[in-house]
């Protein structure tokens, strides 16, 4: 099999500027959502490898103050949809609207939905009927809307960071697994500490979050993309997102015994993908042009933890999605006995 070209590794003048822009970034998104630092860094790495990213939590954690920021911060286009079960495809791609021409005839003109943007909040996602969830299919995997045959690019760069009430079931859609596959991370909002909350109370009258004090320059986020895909993934490294992906079927040689006792169905090839590019951009914030298997640890609960289907068995024995990404890390150890002939046991090429 022929691999393509490897391109050239980023020289330090070139990745040193384009860490510190990320490290700002995590620092203006720490003062002005407090206690949420490991969050606003997976975030930022879901961002930089270019995926969506869905946000499960309880309401009035933050969510939607968090892109707001990232959205200043970064210099995109924001907009937020409040998903219900009313909400028809129309109202998020857009339509088409019959109007009067100048002429004196009529014509259908287009009138661009808020898909039409470079971060989308879908607020409470798992509320809109399959239908609505659907329609956003195309536009997360291709970056576009068709209707009545007509091809329309969204801007890019383009995101949907979606969240969802984990504990408000009533009246919800599930998210089929197509398109949670479509998601480059599921990331847990969890409550915030004690210290935290007193920061809150004393600082934040009526919940209001502080404007950012520094924000992004244009072309800043552009650099940040053109870098990243210079960081290399060694072979080894390669190796083991392949191995971990693959263990996570239940019929896998490497696939530990709780695996093979819960999962129904395992991780697809879009996950080995998103784990080596999610890799890349933790190498990046650590200022690294070759990824690490510590990388790959970092985001793989992120990228597999919503790609596993359960049988009913975990349900009942209370096992979890992210229990198994987490026994699948224990087991499968980062070197196999059948190292690739080039390749030494530090990852490094020969």
């Amino acid at each position: 099999m022929s691999e393509s070209p490897r391109p050239e590794l980023p020289r330090p003048e070139e990745l040193q500027p384009v860490a510190d822009n990320c490290a700002r970034i995590l620092e203006q998104l720490d003062r002005i959502l407090l206690g949420r630092a490991d969050l606003h860094r997976m975030v930022l790495i879901g961002l930089l490898s270019r995926g969506h990213i869905l946000l499960e939590g309880l309401p009035g954690l933050g969510k939607t103050a968090m892109i707001h920021a990232v959205g200043a911060i970064l210099h995109l286009d924001f907009k937020r949809v409040q998903f219900t079960p009313d909400l028809m495809p129309g109202d998020i791609l857009g339509a088409h609207l019959l109007q009067d021409t100048p002429e004196g005839g009529r014509d259908l003109v287009f009138r661009p939905g808020p898909v039409f943007t470079n971060i989308l909040l879908a607020d409470e996602i798992n509320r809109a009927s399959p239908k609505t969830q659907s329609a956003l299919l195309e536009t997360m995997q291709e970056g576009s809307v068709t209707l009545l045959g007509q091809t329309r690019r969204v801007p890019q760069p383009f995101f949907v960071l979606a969240s969802q009430n984990p504990i408000e079931l009533e009246g919800t859609y599930p998210l089929p697994e197509a398109q949670l596959d479509r998601f480059l991370f599921r990331v847990l909002v969890d409550a915030v500490d004690t210290d935290t909350l007193e920061g809150i109370v004393r600082g934040r009258r009526r919940g209001e979050a502080p404007t950012p004090t520094w924000t992004l320059p244009p072309d800043g986020l552009a650099q940040a993309f053109a870098v990243m895909d210079r960081i290399l993934l060694p072979k080894a490294v390669a190796r083991y997102v392949a191995r971990l992906v693959a263990a996570s079927h239940a019929t896998a040689a490497e696939a530990p015994a709780k695996v093979r006792q819960y999962v129904r169905y395992g991780a697809s090839p879009r996950a080995a993908i998103g784990i080596a590019e999610a890799a890349r951009a933790a190498a990046l914030l650590d200022r690294r042009p070759t990824v690490g298997f510590e990388d790959v640890r970092l985001v793989t609960s992120a990228v597999l933890n919503h790609r596993l289907v359960l049988n009913y068995q975990a349900r009942y024995d209370q096992v979890t999605a992210s229990m198994l990404v987490d026994d699948l890390l224990a087991a499968v150890p980062e070197v196999a006995m059948d190292l690739p002939e080039d390749v030494n046991v530090g990852g490094g090429e020969r």
